[in-house]
Order: C-alpha cells, then sequence, then structure tokens
C-alpha cells in the first residue's frame, strides 16, 4: 500500500550546477540538499494527488469488512468499538505505506537515476533525510482523511490529541520509511530480497500490536513479544490521544518509541546510502 508513485526524476547536470551555485565553494550543505530532495520526492504526488486517495483503498477496506465483524464479537457500542480501532488502522496505514517505499528506490537503482544522484555535489545522509520528511506529507493526509471519514459513523475526535497522534504517526513514518530506503540499499540487484525481509517483517509487527485485536486475552509469548514491539507502543499511544487522554504514559511512551526508531532508522539509513556506491 504505498503512499508514493514510482519516481523516475533523475539530477540532472543543470540541477547539480545550480545546487553547486548555492555556495561559493559548490560544496555539499546538509539542510539545502535535504530540503532539494524532498522538494524533488514531493513532486510526484502534487502532480497525481490520486495515488494518495487510491492507497486509502485497503484501510477503507479493513474499516467497511472487518469493522462490523469487531463490532459483533466485542458487543460493545459502535463508537466505542471505532475508538478502539480507528486508530489501530491509522498506525497500519503509516506501516504498510513506509514499508513500501524503498520500492522506489529500487527503482531508482534499476534506471541508473539512483548512481547518477551519488555523484551529485550534494551530502549523501540528505538522500535518506529528504525521502524520509516526504513520508511525513502523505501519511498526516491520508491519516486525517480516515479519522475525519469515520466520524459520521460514531467515531468521536479529540482535536488536540488528532493533531498530536498525526505528529506522532509522522515520526513513526519517518523511521520506518529510513529502514525501508536501506533495506532497498542491501537488496541492490536482488529485488526479491527486498520484497521476502518487508513481508517477513511487516505482518508479525501489525499483529502483535494489537492494532487489529486486542493481546490482553491472547497467549502470554505474544504479550510478551508485544511489550517489545515499538510499534505496539504507538498503537496504544495513538488510542489514549484520540479518546483526549493527552498527559498519560501511554502517549509518552509511544513518543519514545517512534523517536528511538526515528533515530535508529534515520542512522541505519544514512549509513548504508553513505557506503553505497
Amino acid at each position: 500500500m504505498s503512499t508514493s508513485s514510482v519516481t523516475t526524476s533523475s539530477v540532472t547536470t543543470s540541477s547539480v550546477a545550480t545546487s553547486s551555485a548555492a555556495t561559493p565553494t559548490g560544496a555539499p550543505n546538509a539542510a539545502r540538499d535535504t530540503w532539494n530532495i524532498l522538494v524533488r520526492e514531493l513532486r510526484p504526488l502534487a502532480r497525481d494527488p490520486f495515488s494518495l486517495i487510491f492507497s486509502l483503498l485497503q484501510p477503507l477496506v479493513f474499516l467497511g469488512l472487518y469493522g462490523p465483524l469487531l463490532v459483533s464479537s466485542s458487543g460493545q457500542p459502535v463508537g466505542e468499538t471505532l475508538s478502539w480501532f480507528v486508530p489501530g488502522i491509522l498506525v497500519m496505514i503509516a506501516l504498510f505505506a513506509t514499508a513500501a517505499t524503498g520500492s522506489n528506490l529500487l527503482f531508482e537503482m534499476q534506471t541508473g537515476s539512483h548512481e547518477r544522484t551519488l555523484v551529485a555535489p550534494i551530502a549523501r545522509s540528505s538522500l535518506i533525510l529528504g525521502r524520509s520528511l516526504k513520508e511525513m506529507a502523505p501519511i498526516i493526509v491520508q491519516a486525517g482523511v480516515i479519522a475525519v471519514a469515520t466520524i459520521p459513523f460514531g467515531f468521536t475526535v479529540n482535536l488536540p490529541g488528532m493533531l498530536i497522534g498525526l505528529v506522532l504517526l509522522a515520526i513513526f513514518g519517518m523511521g520506518f520509511g529510513a529502514l525501508s530506503y536501506a533495506l532497498a540499499l542491501a537488496s541492490h540487484g536482488r529485488d526479491w530480497l527486498f520484497w521476502g525481509v518487508q513481508q517477513a517483517a511487516i505482518f508479525p509487527l501489525m499483529i502483535l500490536s494489537g492494532m487489529l485485536l486486542p493481546l490482553e486475552t491472547g497467549p502470554e509469548w505474544m504479550r510478551a513479544v508485544a511489550a517489545v514491539n515499538p510499534v505496539s507502543y504507538v498503537v496504544t499511544a495513538e488510542r489514549a490521544l484520540f479518546a483526549g487522554d493527552l498527559a498519560s504514559a501511554e502517549v509518552l511512551w509511544g513518543f519514545v518509541a517512534a523517536i528511538i526508531l526515528a533515530v535508529v532508522g534515520l542512522a541505519v539509513g544514512i549509513r548504508s546510502v553513505r557506503r553505497s556506491k
């Protein structure tokens, strides 16, 4: 459920010259280069905004088909069930979307576009930072649309909690997206490795986070794994935020998990792109 279309543009000679002219020495400038990469990655979304709408199909299917089953099995009112279920769906949007972003980089490596960016006079760290920051925009838009669309069905939203929750999703998506790019770099020439690792990781992370079903009544080993799954802390924090419990410990631990994931993801991604040839 990728939120971005395949990027086919590359850093041309003229753009490199313009970038170099921005500083007297033509030396890389991490902040400027990150901004340039961010703008470059957002252009396909601006040209084709319908890709964002199409990527909402999967979460809408879960809400439309899985939601009623959850309501009937829980025996709780629709509003209470949605208050538990929708925040998990929002995290699922971020998880699936960012896990697949490395596929864009795989395509760029196949076409030679990525190799041309490596020889451009830009800071290599900006290649990961710019791409990772780009993941924040579609995640915020999609999560906001889903949250608002479920209000007529009984989902109640605490506006400050929703805004903070979107920030939390953006931080989480930035870290997970950076890891996806690092996996793409490690899978260069072996696309099957990227998709194999991605699929092997994403579904256990989803199921063992409690985003679709509560884990409180599950086997003890599942609860133990969930305790070390960073996604589960983000899911719990989102539920607390959307319920208006802004000062709860769950929110704090959710941000801690998301920030750690972002730091680790960016560190691994930057190291990978600096070592790429």
